[in-house]
């Protein structure tokens, strides 16, 4: 009878006794990658929510997040948290194929500092951590720890404005000024620049912050354009030879229409030359060359006698021009001005006169 009840479990197979599995805790793996950045006095902290549990079962739930600030970075528990979000009302869903993923949700969280946590000290912390809770409201332990600096930033400046000139964009504000300096602690104004209908912005460039009082940068911009400014603070630390910055708050943002009123400079030390005798009459005339970046040309201007100036020649290339439309026994006179490639035109130079004998 043994023997053939042993047959028949082999035919169609007898359930096995073995050690029990213990019950899942259901608790969350720690996140690993919580990351933090800080912008003024608020930090942003972003991490994945957890998938697995800490016994390599897919998570079927989870509980609240405790947002930890920490004052020691041994801590193992969170203490009394800054904030605790909620629990999702939902959790990952598995992949249709195992060949896929499981695609852990981001998460984020913005924390305000106290004033007063911050301070002068360039080596001062704020460390970070979360703790995920399963519906129990237990968890597994902190995640990964983050330290921002706790360094003080200055205000940005209130009473930002631009204003146009020849050489393009000036930017004008008061500074603050920056406290007593130390060896490891810099302060400079950081100037941002977007052309409008861009979605990107570039660092226009830096100014140290000094003493207390007026401010300027000039801007070197392209022409028929429209820009958009803003202004922060930036505290560096300097640590171990690198630099970690701070960006404080952001300046009222100011709109500039680059339009080009501007004409390029005056031509100077221009000078007339007749051809000689024994030569078909002309004039040479010659001046300094006009250093612009837009110059297009320079207009040429004659007048007889006491008569009025007319243009002769529109858009010369070069610094010089020959006058050829020239007769004996008359008096020329000459002028000269630059152009540039919106059509700004500068005044005329100082005249030159020319007699032909």
């Amino acid at each position: 009878m043994t023997i053939l009840l042993g047959a028949l479990c082999v035919l169609i197979g007898c359930a096995q006794t073995g050690v029990p599995l213990p019950p899942s805790l259901e608790l969350p793996r720690p996140p690993s990658d919580l990351r933090a950045e800080r912008k003024a006095n608020f930090i942003t902290l972003t991490w994945e929510e957890p998938t697995l549990t800490t016994d390599h079962q897919s998570v079927r739930y989870l509980g609240p997040t405790q947002i930890c600030r920490l004052t020691d970075p041994k801590a193992t528990t969170c203490g009394v948290p800054v904030h605790v979000i909620a629990a999702p009302t939902s959790v990952p869903q598995k992949p249709a194929k195992k060949s896929q993923t499981m695609r852990a949700p981001a998460v984020s969280y913005t924390d305000t500092l106290p004033a007063g946590l911050l301070n002068d000290d360039p080596d001062a912390e704020i460390i970070y951590a979360v703790e995920v809770l399963n519906r129990d409201g237990r968890s597994a332990g902190l995640s990964n720890r983050v330290q921002v600096p706790a360094i003080r930033t200055l205000p940005a400046p209130a009473d930002l404005s631009p204003e146009l000139d020849d050489d393009g964009v000036l930017l004008k504000w008061t500074s603050s000024g920056a406290p007593p300096s130390k060896p490891d602690l810099q302060y400079r104004y950081r100037i941002y620049r977007r052309e409008e209908g861009a979605a990107k912005e570039v660092v226009a460039g830096e100014v140290p912050v000094d003493a207390a009082g007026p401010e300027h940068f000039l801007d070197s911009i392209e022409w028929e354009k429209t820009y958009v400014y803003r202004i922060t603070a930036v505290s560096a630390i300097t640590r171990a030879g690198s630099e970690v910055q701070v960006e404080g708050d952001d300046s009222p943002v100011v709109r500039v229409v680059a339009h080009d009123v501007f004409p390029p400079s005056v031509p100077a030390g221009l000078q007339a030359v007749y051809s000689g005798e024994g030569q078909k009459p002309f004039v040479d005339l010659i001046w300094a060359p006009v250093a612009s970046a837009d110059l297009a040309g320079y207009n040429v201007y004659r007048g007889e006698s006491e008569g009025a100036f007319v243009k002769i020649a529109e858009l010369v290339k070069t610094p010089s021009y020959r006058d050829a439309a020239v007769a004996s026994g008359k008096t020329y006179t000459y002028a000269v001005s630059s152009v540039d490639v919106r059509g700004n035109e500068s005044a005329r130079s100082e005249v030159v006169t020319e007699t032909m004998p």
